[in-house]
């Protein structure tokens, strides 16, 4: 179902028929109007002069919603089984290390218990300042989406000064395939950040639907120091220490042709859709109220600028954000990024996602 909501008295709503009426004669606009709407509504946008409803309505935010089957019911091994690790090299400069599954699992990095997916950084080991960066994780889905919508029930994130965790969808050939930050922060800081980084000539509008803080409009990733066009969650505790300290919660995100949104509920928020909380078979988005963090293409063409996407899942430290030397200072944090990442191992014992499970949707 489609809803604009159309800022004029009585608050009047357009279903499906918006597109029919750019494309009708002016004489022929009252009718539809009138047919669409309902009289009261007609009497109302009538009184409005033809050249000022045209601009009106196309600068009005659109809100989506659809109906999606389950395609994936992923916890514990299943989970686990869906992704493969990547032991590559950081490519946001991290002081990390990260490594394949086989050492993973030798080092205790991943687990599996009570059909909850742990994956967590080293916190046993002093790091020599000429020697490799700290072990840690980076695993990508094995299958790729276009269309969809992906429930992340997380009991835990990382945390810890020197710390950058995200949840994110990539496409393979970055920026040109787009990327979405679904989770991501660093040293602690909140609330959480959910961005877009793409190629050229895309930017989001400085207003639209959505309950989160704007912060950027130009996504193109080689502006602005690879910022992105971001979106802090207006919500303390959507990140971080206090996230993990009310038990976790629910990001979720939904992608189609024409927009991008993701969700956040606490875990004790009492507004969490039914349908989130204990996932089915099918879900319905158009019931789960206005997004954290709303990306329309109004300015930006999806078509060209996302492609398929594989979820990635990992923890850097330090690097290009955490590591940045005014970033670190201002988070509070003691020493040097890259000192306080290799002389203390023990700071890194809460350095790890918990996951409940995952449910993806197309």
């Amino acid at each position: 179902m489609e809803h604009l909501p159309l800022t004029i008295p009585y608050r009047c709503y357009v279903d499906r028929a918006l597109s029919s009426i750019f494309s009708l004669q002016v004489r022929a606009l009252g009718d539809v109007i009138r047919s669409v709407m309902g009289f009261h509504c007609y009497k109302v946008i009538m009184r409005i002069n033809f050249l000022f409803f045209v601009p009106l309505v196309l600068t009005a935010t659109m809100t989506l919603g659809a109906t999606y089957q389950r395609s994936s019911q992923l916890t514990g091994q299943s989970f686990l089984d869906a992704f493969k690790f990547e032991a590559i090299s950081d490519p946001t400069h991290g002081r990390v290390t990260y490594v394949n599954e086989s050492t993973a699992k030798a080092d205790g990095l991943v687990s599996v218990a009570n059909n909850k997916l742990t994956l967590r950084a080293d916190y046993t080991t002093k790091l020599s300042s000429s020697g490799s960066g700290r072990k840690s994780f980076r695993i990508e889905s094995t299958s790729q989406y276009k269309t969809h919508v992906a429930i992340f029930d997380i009991a835990h994130m990382p945390q810890g000064c020197g710390t950058w965790p995200a949840v994110c969808e990539v496409g393979a050939d970055w920026p040109n395939q787009g990327e979405v930050d679904i989770v991501e922060g660093v040293n602690d800081q909140t609330p959480n950040k959910c961005s877009l980084h793409t190629g050229s000539n895309c930017t989001m509008p400085s207003s639209r639907s959505m309950t989160g803080t704007v912060d950027g409009t130009d996504c193109y990733a080689y502006d602005n120091g690879n910022a992105g066009c971001g979106v802090k969650i207006n919500d303390k505790k959507s990140y971080g220490p206090q996230f993990n300290d009310n038990g976790g919660g629910w990001y979720v995100i939904e992608r189609r042709s024409t927009y991008i949104k993701i969700f956040f509920w606490e875990r004790t928020s009492s507004s969490v859709p039914s349908d989130v909380k204990s996932p089915g078979s099918s879900i319905n988005t158009s019931n789960w109220g206005t997004p954290a963090a709303y990306f329309p293409n109004t300015h930006c063409d999806f078509s060209t600028h996302f492609g398929a996407h594989n979820i990635i899942i990992n923890l850097t430290f330090c690097g290009d954000w955490a590591g940045s030397s005014s970033v670190y200072a201002n988070s509070g944090c003691p020493s040097t990024c890259v000192d306080y990442v290799n002389n203390n191992p023990s700071a890194f014992k809460n350095a790890y996602f918990e996951f409940n499970s995952l449910n993806i949707y197309q």
